[in-house]
Formats: structure tokens, C-alpha cells, sequence
């Protein structure tokens, strides 16, 4: 076989295949698929290796573009032998290397063509979850046969049809066309196929999307499930002209609270929200056509936990007497937030609501220099409450700014530096009291920890006070004393004589 993703049917295969045998190209991937594939694969004696070797060829080439998995198609062998075998499970190869690898390395076992205890041994694994069959899934039988049984085949195949699987035949030999048919499901044309084993090529494609018709046609299935909702799909059944759908649906433990929805016969997709998290729900698809029956069509959707929210509460831009409050993350199944906050110690809480669409606010009218208690509450729209809670701390209100330092910038001038207050600080006010000459107020914004004081009088000590500003009052200010060297003594001046 070639590598994963590679095509084609020729003497690259098998050494023995002839090298005229034409190439098949590339086939598109075919995915949004589900069903169970069964092949019953004539392993008798009266199966040449040759014929062998190329009916396995025609096998893979029949199945390389589906998408393979627990969600798409699955699939099995069955030998038709003295006695029959499982080649594999259904579950065994969930991916189109490994199906391959899998095909490729299928034995012949030689022995009687009892093909009439194939199917019922057929019938057995279809249904069985041991074997990895699944319910409510589509279930197409492909029997590759040489047109020859020792056994009956009527009985069982027709049980087969009755439960609800579509028999492909394909005949390599002369066969009995009237046999044939009528074991094979309708119409034959469809469904029964006679072609040399040199010529399987042909009808790969037509077989192939008369199966992709099958396991497509009869999949009303789910996608973009979450806790609370999830989207139907199904395929076009009807028109805008030819009748509507009915859509019931109930959580699998309480069906009595049934619920029904209608749609167009143009519609091929409908979302159902509302739902409960972590909760398995019936649903069947009615179509309602006035020109032809479509049989109800069922599936099984069991919606997503909730997910937690909040998951994280962040406190920051702590002040005196607020500080801001974040969480994430924010889901759709959240109705709004609750904010519970109050002192520690202390059993005084005060509630804040919040829309379900945002994901922060600020609490205010806080007492400053105070450890709080927050607790993020979410309110989902199925009623049930998720919390977390953070503890968060209020500034000083007034504290003091830090490290007040100066540097001498030339003859009568210094720089003042400190340090940013805490808190939500709305500027600075520096006054220097000045031991000859006026006092001055400068007064600067947030961002600016720094001012230059001019007009100190050599060998003067004057004062400096620096005050942080807050919404309410000032802070406490922080005072130094500082001494201006005498003009002769200033560091970095010295009369130098001209020579």
C-alpha cells in the first residue's frame, strides 16, 4: 500500500498486480460522516491469491478518503470461511495509517465459503459493543463475493436489512443475478455490483458515494456543544415547498419535560440553548413532507460541564478608600456577577451587581488602611453560583512620601527627589520655608518626584516639606532641613588664578 495520503491502484501495491492497471488519482478527504462499515470478505478456498490480493486493494481505495474515528467512520472485516472470523474490531484502527497497515496485513484462511454464517456472525458484530460497533449509527455491510455459498444466505441477510443495515454486493464471479439481488438492498442497480476482479477500479467511486449517501443521509448528529447549548445538523430532506421539521428533545432522565421545536423544510441546522450542563439529551428530528415519508431520526447529545467562572479575581489600583476588582474568565452562561465585600475582622458586607457581560468594577467608599474580604460570585442562567473570594488591602490615606534627598545643582540652587507615595496620589505640594528671603509652594503632578529650589542664600539652613495629595486631603509631608555651603566653600567652586 502506499504511505498515508497517497493514491492510487496499480502494480506498486502488489507484485503481482499487472502494470497495465490504471492509476487512481487523489480523492478529497470525506469527513462529517458516521456510520459502522462492515466488509464480509471471501477468504474461502475458492478465492485465488491473486483475486485475494486485489479484492484488499479495492477495499482500501473504497475507504482511504473517510475520516476515520470514534465521531466518523468505522470499520471491520469479517472473513467468510469453514468458520467465520473478525479480521478487527470496529474501534481497532481509528485513523487511515493504522486502517491501512491494517488491510494490508488481512491473511487469507482458506477453508468452505459459508457465507450464510458470516452474516449472522456479521449480524451479531454489527450491534455489539465488544466488537466497537455503536448504536444509533448507520450500518453499511459490503459483501465481496466470487457469486458462490455452500450455505443459505436468504435468512440471515434479510434479518440483517431488517435491523437496519445497507447491504452492498459486489460479485466477481458469475453469480446468481436473481439471488443477488434480491439479498442485496434496494434498488439492485444501487447496490449490487458485477465486475471482473481486474476491473474493482471502476465502480470504486460510484460505490464509494453511494455509501458516503448512506452513512451521510441517515446522521442527524451535534456539533458546537457547550454547557448550556448545541447545534443540530442534518442533511436536506426536504424544501421550503415540501413540508417542515419537527424537533423533540429531553434530558434522557426526565422525558416527561419534552420540549418541541418547528423549522422550514429549508432548514438543515438549528441550535438548541437553554440546556443544563452535564446533562444527556433524547433528540429526534421528524420530518413532516407531503409528497413522501422520511422516517424520525434520533440522537443522543450530553452537554459540557460548566465551566467555573470567575476562575480568577484580581485586585489592583489599590487607594485609600477604593480599589479596582477583575475576574475572568467570562462565559456566556453567566446571567451577572455578585460582589460581596466587607472588613476583616468584621461581619459587615456590602453587595455590588454586575452585568454578566462585564468583567470588573470598583469598589468605593472603603476605610482606608483596611484588609476587605471580596467574594466574586456568578450567577448562571440555570441557577447555579460559582465563587471565589480575594482579600485586598486599602491604603493609608495621608501616608507619607519617602526618602527625601537633594543635590547640589550650582550656586544657590538645589534638586529635591523622594519617592512616590502609596495610594492613588493626585500630585505633590513642595514648600520650602527659606531662612532669608519668602517661603515658596510648588505644587507638581503624580508622575513627577522631583523639583529644583532656587534663590538659597549662601550658608542660609532652610526647610523643605514634601506632601503627597490625595482626593479627600493631603498626607502627612515629610521635612528636612538642609544647609547651603558658603559661596567659597561650595563643592566644585574654587577661584583659579589667570596666568
Amino acid at each position: 500500500f502506499p504511505a498515508d495520503g497517497c493514491a492510487g491502484v496499480g502494480s506498486h501495491y502488489f507484485t503481482n498486480v499487472p502494470p497495465s492497471l490504471p492509476l487512481v488519482g487523489p480523492q478529497p478527504s470525506i469527513s462529517n460522516s458516521e456510520g459502522d462499515l462492515l466488509f464480509l470478505l471471501d477468504s474461502s478456498g475458492s478465492v485465488s491469491y491473486y483475486e485475494f490480493s486485489r479484492v484488499k486493494e479495492f477495499m482500501w481505495d473504497l475507504v482511504r478518503p473517510f475520516t476515520f474515528g470514534p465521531k466518523d467512520v468505522q470499520t471491520s472485516i469479517i472473513h467468510i470461511s469453514t468458520t467465520p472470523t473478525m479480521e478487527f474490531p470496529f474501534d481497532r484502527y481509528l485513523s487511515s495509517g493504522t486502517l491501512q497497515q491494517g488491510i494490508r496485513d488481512t491473511q487469507q484462511l482458506m477453508g468452505d465459503t459459508n457465507t450464510g454464517k458470516a452474516l449472522s456472525y456479521a449480524k451479531e458484530k454489527l450491534f455489539s459493543d465488544e466488537a466497537g460497533a455503536r448504536p444509533d449509527v448507520p450500518k453499511v455491510l459490503v459483501w465481496v463475493t466470487d457469486g458462490f455459498s455452500t450455505d443459505d444466505i436468504s435468512e440471515p441477510m434479510q434479518l440483517l436489512k431488517d435491523m437496519g443495515v445497507t447491504v452492498f454486493i459486489v460479485s466477481t464471479g458469475r453469480g446468481n443475478y436473481l439471488e443477488l439481488s434480491a439479498a442485496a438492498s434496494q434498488p439492485p442497480e444501487k447496490h449490487l455490483h458485477f465486475v471482473d476482479v481486474d476491473d474493482l477500479p471502476i465502480i470504486t467511486e460510484e460505490l464509494r458515494d453511494a455509501i458516503r449517501d448512506v452513512i451521510q443521509a441517515n446522521r442527524l448528529h451535534a456539533v458546537d456543544i457547550t454547557s448550556s447549548s448545541f447545534r443540530l445538523m442534518w442533511p436536506e430532506l426536504l424544501s421550503q415547498e415540501t413540508g417542515y421539521y419537527t424537533i423533540e428533545y429531553a434530558p434522557r432522565g426526565d422525558l416527561a419535560r419534552k420540549r418541541t421545536k418547528q423549522v422550514s423544510g429549508a432548514h438543515t441546522s438549528l441550535t438548541l440553548s437553554n440546556l443544563a450542563p452535564e446533562t444527556t439529551y433524547e433528540v429526534a428530528l421528524i420530518p413532516e413532507s407531503n409528497i413522501h415519508y422520511f422516517p424520525p431520526q434520533t440522537t443522543r447529545v450530553t452537554t459540557l460541564a460548566e465551566e467555573i467562572s470567575p476562575a480568577q479575581v484580581l485586585i489592583s489600583e489599590s487607594g485609600p478608600r477604593s480599589f479596582h476588582v477583575s475576574w475572568a474568565p467570562t462565559l456566556e452562561s453567566v446571567m451577572g456577577y455578585q460582589i460581596l465585600y466587607g472588613p476583616l475582622p468584621g461581619n459587615s458586607v456590602k453587595l455590588l451587581e454586575v452585568d454578566g457581560k462585564h468583567n470588573s468594577t470598583v469598589v468605593e467608599n472603603l476605610a482606608p488602611n483596611t484588609t476587605y474580604l471580596v467574594t466574586v460570585t456568578a450567577v448562571y442562567k440555570s441557577g447555579k453560583e460559582k465563587s471565589l473570594s480575594a482579600k485586598a488591602c486599602t491604603q493609608e490615606e495621608g501616608s507619607k512620601v519617602r526618602h527625601l534627598r537633594f543635590e547640589d545643582m550650582g550656586p544657590n540652587t538645589l534638586k529635591a527627589s523622594w519617592d512616590s507615595a502609596d495610594g492613588k496620589v493626585l500630585g505633590y505640594r513642595v514648600r520650602c520655608r527659606r531662612q532669608t528671603g519668602p517661603s515658596s509652594v510648588i505644587s507638581v503632578s503624580p508622575q513627577i518626584h522631583s523639583v529644583l529650589l532656587t534663590d538659597l542664600a549662601s550658608g542660609t539652613t532652610n526647610k523643605v516639606c514634601v506632601k503627597p495629595m490625595y482626593k479627600n486631603q493631603a498626607g502627612k509631608g515629610l521635612c528636612r532641613m538642609v544647609h547651603m555651603q558658603p559661596a567659597t566653600e561650595a563643592q566644585g567652586y574654587k577661584h583659579r588664578q589667570r596666568p
